[in-house]
């Protein structure tokens, strides 16, 4: 554990703290006066400061030690100071806390409560110490790995992400078939994208198709061809997306709703690498690397049999999972920030200056997101058109300024029984306020699946949700649908 400062003028004090500290296991390094404290502050790695408030036998103000503090603070924000003095108020401890300190300690000091605060203080400096060393080396890794591959403009701050964007960089060259799993707005078609880049096909056709949007009598037609003639309204050959890839990568997006007769044509192509264009029999071959995506749970689909087994394990010889970007906070606000840098371009070139506030960045972080990141980029392009002023707040993003306020950080000294009591009542109030929520949320949800008569897919829609979505706030409130079994 880091060294504990003692910063006390009178030596009897500072071997009777040395003492203390030391017999419950802590190092020790003492200064007399605040200019040796900044020295020690500035040569050493602490885990925290007790420091007195008075430096000269006739001071009794306590300024010398406001002083100092705000000092250290100058210095090292973060670092904690407990200040102790035998002259107390509420107004010097009210001061105290507002120039930085994290607690306030009378003397004669109670042996057993201030090794208590001390210890805990040390202990989640270090604690935070060794995390911010843990960020600088995730940070240090996204960097090489940005400057080793083309990451497509992805931008991200989470291990979860660092991990999925690691295994798709690797398994880019490889040259197999890759599916991309994750809730929609998620960003699987950039993912796609960045495994296309850093693949041997990079410099080859990257063709995209929206498997979901193909009607089921257009299947064939789209991903192999047509000969002019070979059905009503075929005036001309059609090139098929095979053929359009052919030397390239194929990305099928929404392969989880494609057709069962879709399903086995291209399972077909798949597994033998031929294909012939409607109204031709002339085999052609298509040297195609496939990847797909989809939001739907394929394993519940096969079980379902509204999807084949044999195709599934075709497209998944690697699966990249990407979380929902309410599993992976770090990165909402830096995509926030992204997204508006990249929707500001032009607009700061003339001088225009927009920013997300504090409060507006701790309402992201808190948001339940959803629609992931396209509901993001939804919500700051509202911001964008209905801000009064440069800082973008709460209400222009559409959520409850209110109750996303950041929380104020908690009084280490005495406060009046009133404020107590207007806290209280305070925090009893926002949590009655969240369970009427819930109650309301959870009527609405019990109405919908009532309405649909237990079919989730047809209750997601009438909410607005994904299927998905729909499943995750179910299991949030503790809906469950009881099946009968026939």
């Amino acid at each position: 554990m880091p060294k504990i400062l003692v910063i006390d003028d009178q030596p009897a004090v500072c071997v009777a703290l040395t003492t203390l500290f030391e017999l419950h296991g802590l190092e020790v390094r003492v200064a007399a006066t605040p200019d040796e404290a900044i020295a020690a502050i500035l040569g050493d790695e602490l885990g925290a400061v007790v420091q007195d408030m008075n430096f000269r036998q006739s001071a009794t103000s306590g300024e010398e030690g406001m002083e100092l503090l705000r000092r250290i603070k100058a210095i090292d924000p973060e670092l904690p100071v407990v200040a102790m003095t035998a002259f107390t108020s509420i107004a010097g401890a009210v001061e105290l806390i507002k120039a930085g300190a994290s607690d306030y300690v009378p003397k004669p000091w109670d042996d057993q409560k201030l090794v208590a605060v001390v210890s805990n203080l040390a202990r989640l400096r270090s604690l935070e110490q060794e995390n911010a060393r843990l960020v600088a080396q995730r940070g240090r890794a996204r960097h090489k790995l940005a400057e080793r591959y083309d990451l497509a403009g992805l931008v991200y701050a989470s291990d979860a992400m660092h991990e999925v964007v690691s295994l798709a960089v690797k398994v880019a060259p490889a040259d197999v078939p890759v599916l991309i799993t994750g809730p929609n707005g998620t960003g699987k078609e950039l993912l796609a994208s960045i495994v296309q880049a850093n693949s041997r096909r990079r410099d080859r056709p990257f063709v995209k198709v929206n498997a979901g949007a193909l009607p089921d009598e257009l299947v064939e037609a789209e991903l192999f061809g047509a000969e002019a003639g070979a059905f009503t309204g075929a005036t001309r050959l059609r090139i098929g997306r095979f053929e359009e890839a052919d030397g390239g990568t194929l990305f099928l997006d929404e392969i989880g709703t494609l057709s069962l007769n879709g399903q086995k044509k291209l399972l077909r192509v798949l597994q033998t690498g031929e294909y012939q264009r409607l109204g031709s029999s002339v085999t052609r071959r298509a040297d195609v690397r496939v990847l797909s995506a989809t939001n739907r749970d394929l394993p519940r689909a096969i079980a379902e049999g509204s999807f084949r087994e044999d195709l599934y394990f075709r497209l998944n010889v690697i699966e990249l999972a990407l979380p929902a970007l309410r599993d992976r906070p770090e990165d909402i606000v830096p995509i926030a920030l992204h997204l508006l840098e990249r929707r500001l371009a032009g607009a700061a070139a003339a001088g225009e200056r927009v920013a997300l506030s504090e409060r507006a960045r701790h309402a992201l972080a808190e948001h339940d997101w959803p629609g992931n990141v396209r509901e993001l980029e939804n919500r700051l392009t509202r911001a964008l058109l209905v801000r009064k002023g440069e800082a973008i707040e709460p209400p222009d993003l559409g959520l409850d300024a209110a109750s996303r306020a950041p929380p104020a950080p908690a009084a280490a000294f005495p406060v009046a029984s009133a404020e107590r009591a207007a806290s209280a009542e305070r925090a009893a109030s926002a949590e009655r306020a969240a369970c009427a929520a819930a109650s309301a949320e959870r009527a609405e949800i019990e109405r919908a699946l009532v309405e649909a008569r237990g079919v989730v897919a047809k209750a997601a829609a009438s909410l607005g949700l994904s299927r998905q979505g729909l499943y995750r706030r179910m299991d949030r409130l503790g809906i469950q649908i009881e099946r009968k079994l026939r």
